[in-house]
Formats: C-alpha cells, structure tokens, sequence
C-alpha cells in the first residue's frame, strides 16, 4: 500500500488551504491508496475520519501532528489534545498508554546548518541525533514532500546515523503538495490507525519519492522496487 502519513486540511490547520474531500480525491488521483490526516494539534476522531472513508470510497486514517519543545512529532494513538503534551516526553506516556507510536516530522527543520559545509553537515547530525524527542520515536520522515533535496537529504542521513526506518509524507497544505512522496507498504490489511501502528512498529515499509519512483531507507534484505513500479 502507498499511504501519505502527513497532510493538513482547512479548518483544523490554520495555514492549510485543502479541503478534506478535495485531498482525499486528489490523492487517489495520484495513484495513492490512503492518507493520514495529522492536522497541528487537532484530532480527527476515528469515527470523523470513518465517515469521510465512507463518503469517498478512500481510506482516511486519523492522526495528529504534535508540535513540542523538542520539534514536530506524528502521532497515532491521541485521543485527545491533552496539556503537557508539548514535553515529548509527555506525549510518549499519553501514546504508549493507547499502544500507538510517533514518527519525527521534518527533522531537517532549524536543525540542519545553514552553510553548504562537510564539517558543519557532521556537526548538525551529531547535534540532531541528540534531540531528546527522539527516543520517544519509532521512526524518521526522511522524505518531506515540501522539503527540497538537500533538506530531504539531511533527514535521509539523520534517520541512517540514528539506525530508525524511513518514513515519506507530502505534509500538504495546498493542491501542488498532494502526491509527491508517500509511504510503501509491504502490508496490504491496512484499515484503521491500529493496523498502521502494527506495520510501523514491523518496520516493513520504505519511503518513495512519486515522481520518480526512487526508494529511499529500504530494510535491509528488502527489495521493493518491482512492487513499487506496478503500483505507481
């Protein structure tokens, strides 16, 4: 399956301008087989998320993103908004509590160097691999659909360095964000955020870049490509 773990819809983000039905459409139209909705710090319950399934005939699984002392975090398990869950460490015991999971959103976000240096990229990942949020985190979102390649590349090496899988996630917040990257699947019995959580926590997926196919943080022993290029 190539779900979309990050998306964002109007009004439950602010600076979104996509309309639910119009993001679920336009990503099956870009050969996707579901979305997560993580809106900033807005739940949608599963039922909401059920009924929007439901009226689209396109699987949409409820998610949130968390925004932290410590950076941005997807989460899978809240219920609920609950204060002090900007402390990571927090909203760890919250998720755990509901055996769900977080991945780390955008790492590359005011942790990569700003000069094009070989010392200062070294020194930038060392720093970032010691982000306390990170241990709460199950895996990295090495591709960021509104990330450029360099960006992208310092999550790719961050998540490498660190040892955690790979996820891809466009983090729409308008149409030209929809159906750049997603997430493939090995598993095809995905239905709910509890089955999501299942094949994350397996670590049988791998981040692909849409528009041209490429894998990127592929487990070891896995190849994916075929399955991939027939569902593209």
């Amino acid at each position: 399956m190539l779900i979309d773990l990050h998306n964002h819809t109007w009004p439950r983000s602010h600076d979104s301008v996509l309309d639910p039905v119009d993001l679920v459409n336009r990503s099956r139209e870009a050969g996707l087989d579901a979305i997560c909705l993580t809106e900033h710090d807005a739940i949608w319950s599963p039922e909401e998320a059920q009924k929007l399934s439901e009226e689209t005939g396109f699987l949409a699984i409820p998610g949130v993103e968390i925004s932290t002392d410590d950076g941005h975090i997807l989460a899978w398990g809240v219920e609920k908004y609950v204060f002090g869950m900007h402390r990571a460490e927090r909203l760890a015991e919250h998720v755990a509590e509901r055996e769900g999971c977080l991945v780390i959103a955008h790492p590359y976000r005011r942790q990569m160097p700003w000069k094009d240096d070989a010392e200062e990229w070294v020194k930038a990942l060392a720093k970032a691999e010691r982000n306390p949020a990170y241990q709460h985190c199950i895996a990295m979102e090495v591709l960021n659909g509104r990330g450029n390649e360099r960006e992208n590349r310092f999550s790719i090496d961050l998540g490498e360095q660190m040892g955690l899988p790979g996820t891809a996630g466009t983090d729409s917040h308008a149409v030209h964000d929809i159906g750049k990257v997603a997430t493939y699947f090995e598993s095809d019995a995905i239905e709910t955020w509890q089955d999501l959580v299942r094949e994350l926590k397996a670590g049988h997926f791998c981040a692909v870049d849409m528009t041209t196919g490429q894998e990127y943080a592929v487990p070891a022993g896995k190849d994916y490509s075929p399955l991939i290029q027939r569902a593209l």
